[in-house]
């Protein structure tokens, strides 16, 4: 509310995009907080794996909202510098800026420290998003030096570089929404899993490894090839200790699904036959908060 009023009375585009761009980020609280209330119902008939989509479509909502942010403060920028205006007050708009930097650094503080209780990435991304605004109060701050030091066209200079910055924020933030809205994740995610899965013995190799985020928690599916020569009470150990090596190397890890390996087994009319001690195929699906899985 402080800097709207400065912003009123002093007429600094600087300070506009920078009030326009805190107000966007405290608009964009809100659909995370209900993103995060739906994604603790449990799964339902209709829903059978929870509503952890509703955080990616509310992480969307949160890039249109600073994408506005950023478009407004541009458009009055882009104005002031064809038509100048006077800036005037330009002690109060350095205090403005001030106090903005402190603010979006105490949000930053605590998003970060909430998001990684969390494991959301989400999170913590948005609270060094809000660490970014902070620096661009800085920049009001700057501008007004600018006007002070005699170069009026400073203050719509700063207005703009502040537009093209959150443009910046818009497209890294979209990046990432969209990638995991796909199923998207980055290459280090399967090679963590594949590291968790060399230091369980009994595990021959992972034939397949697929990971995705379902809001701020990580699916992973595996398909593993066992020694031949286990048992099947030997092998379901092994999915256990592969459990808490996952829980270990990916603390984010919600839900694990294993299988066995399939291949070369052959069915006949009396059964399967080709691995004498192989486990039928089955998968252990562990919220990671289950005991042992039992194997169907």
């Amino acid at each position: 509310m402080l800097q709207l009023v400065v912003v009123v009375t002093s007429g600094s585009v600087a300070l506009l995009a920078d009030t326009i761009h805190n107000v966007g980020d405290a608009t964009t609280a809100i659909p995370l907080w209900i993103a995060f209330a739906l994604v603790r119902r449990k799964p339902t008939a209709t829903f059978n794996y929870g509503l952890g989509r509703v955080e990616d479509l509310a992480g969307m909502l949160v890039v249109l909202i600073i994408l506005f942010s950023a478009i407004v403060p541009g458009y009055e920028a882009i104005s002031r510098l064809i038509h100048p205006q006077p800036i005037t007050h330009l002690a109060a708009v350095a205090v403005a800026g001030v106090i903005g930097f402190i603010g979006n650094e105490v949000v930053a503080l605590f998003r970060i420290r909430v998001g990684r209780a969390m494991n959301s990435a989400a999170l913590i991304a948005d609270g060094y998003h809000a660490r970014t605004d902070g620096l661009t109060s800085l920049a009001v701050v700057l501008g007004a030096a600018g006007v002070w030091a005699g170069f009026p066209l400073a203050d719509p200079i700063i207005g703009l570089l502040i537009t093209i910055a959150i443009f910046g924020i818009v497209w890294q933030s979209a990046n990432a929404v969209i990638t995991r809205s796909l199923d998207g994740v980055s290459p280090g995610v399967v090679e963590e899993i594949r590291h968790a899965a060399e230091h369980v013995p009994g595990i021959g190799r992972l034939v397949e490894v697929k990971a995705r985020w379902l809001g701020h928690k990580l699916n992973a599916d595996l398909t593993i090839a066992v020694d031949d020569a286990l048992t099947v009470a030997e092998a379901n150990r092994a999915t256990v200790a592969l459990k808490a090596e996952l829980r270990e190397h990916l603390p984010p890890l919600g839900l694990a699904t294993v299988q066995f390996d399939t291949t070369g087994v052959v069915a006949t009319e009396s059964g399967v036959h080709g691995h004498h001690h192989a486990p039928e195929p089955f998968k252990v699906v562990s919220p990671l908060a289950q005991g042992p899985s039992r194997h169907r």
